[in-house]
């Protein structure tokens, strides 16, 4: 029995393959949890820069319901927030009213009736459009978009509502585009063939089958490009004018909170009454941002549960 060969398990190759495996899963979950992270950070940090405004300056009939923001006034520093709310609530809204037919049809187009190569090159220029930088954007609206607002409408000036809602939509319109053709993508085929087979049109099958099927996808495209509006801050900037007013048409000057905080933070001195009340813009970009995804949640389950 001694010649007899004796079988030992590989005890360090068990050992280091189990290692890697727990480091893995490590790995994972740190990346998992990384965005949370990054986000309660953030949120802290910009809270904690805030929270003295909140607790001691801020009046909250002023803040939310006056239209007058003079943080630099020597005699009565005023911070109102409802012009700036209303310029950000107007140019978003003008943004996917542009922006939303658009990548619809697009998106439709390139699912559902584009051909095989036309689709790939589709695609690649719509994600290259997605790629322009902000900056860019704001400098069309500012050199282009401005003379042509300005001889079309016969107005004074094309740094206005019309301007900057029309460049956001535009910048909005490559991302959504992308996801609405995702949803449209993910219709099981069966649904398409089921309908052929009952004598329907490419069209009919695309309206009445197919966009139903991806509604919630669709919806979701929808909010993420309504979330872009409102966090967008260079192209706004440098297209709408910059003034702060509440619009009564889509030829005035507004100026958004995103805005608001790109163009005077790097002027304020750190730790003032100012410098804490456009932290305190951002705690309330923060909270609007939270507003929107929680009404897209809600909405997206009760369809769920609909269909």
């Amino acid at each position: 029995m001694s010649g007899t060969p004796t079988y030992k398990p590989d005890v360090d190759r068990r050992d280091s393959a189990w290692y890697i495996d727990k480091l893995i899963q490590v790995l994972v979950f740190i990346g998992g949890i990384s965005a949370i992270v990054f986000i309660i950070g953030i949120f802290v940090f910009v809270t904690k820069e805030g929270f003295g405004f909140i607790l001691d300056g801020m009046d909250v009939s002023s803040f939310f319901g006056s239209k007058n923001w003079r943080p630099t006034s020597d005699h009565n520093p005023t911070y109102g927030t409802l012009a700036l709310v209303a310029g950000t609530a107007s140019v978003t809204g003008l943004a996917m009213v542009v922006a939303v037919p658009f990548s619809l049809g697009a998106a439709i187009y390139i699912a559902e009736f584009a051909s095989h190569r036309t689709r790939e090159t589709l695609k690649v220029l719509v994600e290259l459009l997605a790629a322009i930088p902000s900056v860019v954007w704001g400098f069309i609206g500012l050199a282009i978009m401005n003379p042509v607002i300005i001889n079309t409408f016969d107005v004074p000036i094309g740094l206005c509502i019309l301007n900057s809602g029309i460049i956001l939509g535009l910048m909005a319109a490559p991302i959504m585009t992308t996801i609405a053709e995702d949803a449209l993508k993910a219709v099981p085929d069966s649904y398409r063939e089921a309908a052929e087979a009952m004598g329907a049109t490419r069209w009919q099958i695309a309206f009445r089958v197919v966009l139903p099927a991806a509604k919630n996808g669709l919806m979701a495209a929808i909010l993420l490009g309504v979330g872009r509006g409102f966090g967008e801050t260079m192209a706004v900037l440098m297209a709408s004018g910059h003034a702060i007013n509440i619009p009564t048409s889509a030829f005035d000057s507004v100026r958004a909170l995103t805005a608001t905080i790109a163009a005077e933070l790097g002027e304020t001195a750190h730790g003032s009454e100012h410098y804490q009340a456009l932290f305190t813009l951002g705690i309330l970009l923060f909270v609007v941002t939270f507003i929107i995804n929680l009404t897209a949640d809600l909405i997206v389950r009760g369809v769920r549960k609909k269909g």
